[in-house]
């Protein structure tokens, strides 16, 4: 699936890969039912804030493969893990440093928070990428470059893919 994915090096690309198995096999506690976000832009979320790499469990206060701060965790509706309680002073980097468990969190963020950020009257991954980033009180403001070239180019790249998936239709 990420074959074609260049820019990714051979240790991105295994950590998406565990990222991934990771996210079907757990569970998290409570269950996000509504999922504004596609599978693709979770990855390329994942690839621009840490390349996706779960080795670096907290970094600045941004925990996790999508770098998730507790302010965020806790505006997302404090998910846990199954055996776990918001009571327990390590929920939030339990389930932040969990990938399942952090990806329904980013999509609870997104449901709770969902805006059209870029002013194109649509609410799509470009818009979720701005208020992962930037924070829904900010998600207009421009994204840094830092984070911006990897996930625009993630983004092109997923759409190309995409795009070679579909059958091409011709007229006899």
């Amino acid at each position: 699936m990420f074959t074609s994915l260049r820019f990714l090096n051979g240790n991105s690309l295994f950590y998406l890969c565990i990222f991934l198995l990771a996210l079907w096999h757990s569970g998290a506690s409570f269950e996000v039912s509504n999922r504004p976000v596609t599978e693709d832009c979770l990855e390329c979320l994942c690839e621009a804030m840490s390349g996706c790499n779960a080795t670096e469990i907290c970094v600045n206060g941004a925990c996790g493969i999508f770098r998730i701060t507790w302010g965020y965790w806790i505006e997302a509706g404090q998910l846990t893990l199954s055996n776990d309680t918001t009571l327990n002073e390590e929920a939030f980097t339990n389930c932040v440093n969990e990938p399942r468990c952090a990806a329904d969190t980013v999509q609870s963020y997104m449901y709770k928070h969902g805006q059209d950020c870029n002013g194109d009257d649509l609410i799509n991954c470009l818009d979720y990428g701005s208020l992962h980033k930037m924070g829904n009180l900010k998600c207009r403001a421009e994204v840094p470059n830092s984070f911006g070239s990897v996930f625009y180019k993630c983004l092109k790249l997923k759409e190309k893919q995409e795009k070679m998936k579909k059958p091409i239709l011709t007229h006899i």
